[in-house]
């Protein structure tokens, strides 16, 4: 009888034993799904946040590449015509002396007129060196981009929208226009036709 009420106890605990297994198991199989879903939703947030680095790093990336080409751009513009204010102010002594040139007397001055054209033949190759060259004018048709129209002349031999006389001369320095030439241009001849008909026509009235 005790025997037999053993044997039932050991059962109980045994069953009981089994039962806390499983339940065991049971909470054990169903920690790792919950912390299956919470990581692929970390996964997927992380993902996410990596591909908006990626985009974020790839337009900055860009930006300093525009940034870098534009600097290098303005530094090698500012390089390129570094002396363009030194020019300027040695055009003005160039173009005074050339002016000396024009007014000296041949007969009497010689050999200051000789030394006026050395000096001016020596500005001409420091400025030639420099990229400067003069502007061919004369002659030569009005562009608005290379000229400066001072006013125009009516002219029976000079085509009309020519260039007749350089007031002041035009530089380009390398491959822009430094200083434009100062000219007069032709307006073409007069028509004299027209203005005798219109004497006639007065005298009429």
């Amino acid at each position: 009888m005790k025997k037999s009420k053993k044997d039932k106890m050991k059962k109980e605990e045994k069953l009981n034993s089994e039962i806390d297994n499983e339940k065991t198991h049971v909470e054990e199989e169903s920690i790792p799904e919950s912390d299956s879903e919470n990581l692929e939703e970390r996964v997927t947030e992380l993902e996410a946040k990596n591909k908006e680095l990626n985009d974020r790093l790839l337009r900055r990336a860009a930006e300093f590449e525009n940034y870098k080409r534009r600097t290098e751009n303005e530094k090698e513009v500012l390089l390129r015509y570094a002396a363009e204010p030194f020019i300027l102010k040695i055009l003005t002594i160039f173009d005074d002396l050339k002016r000396s040139l024009s007014h000296i007397d041949d007969d009497n001055l010689d050999s200051l007129r000789d030394g006026f054209k050395m000096i001016a033949d020596k500005f001409a190759q420091v400025l030639d060196g420099q990229g400067v060259k003069e502007m061919e004018t004369t002659s030569k048709e009005f562009d608005y981009e290379y000229h400066e129209a001072l006013l125009q002349q009516s002219s029976q031999d000079v085509p009309v929208n020519v260039i007749i006389e350089e007031v002041e001369s035009g530089y380009t320095y390398k491959d822009k226009v430094l200083k434009h030439a100062k000219v007069i241009v032709s307006q073409g001849a007069e028509n004299k036709e027209e203005v005798q008909v219109d004497k006639e026509e007065s005298v009429e009235e």
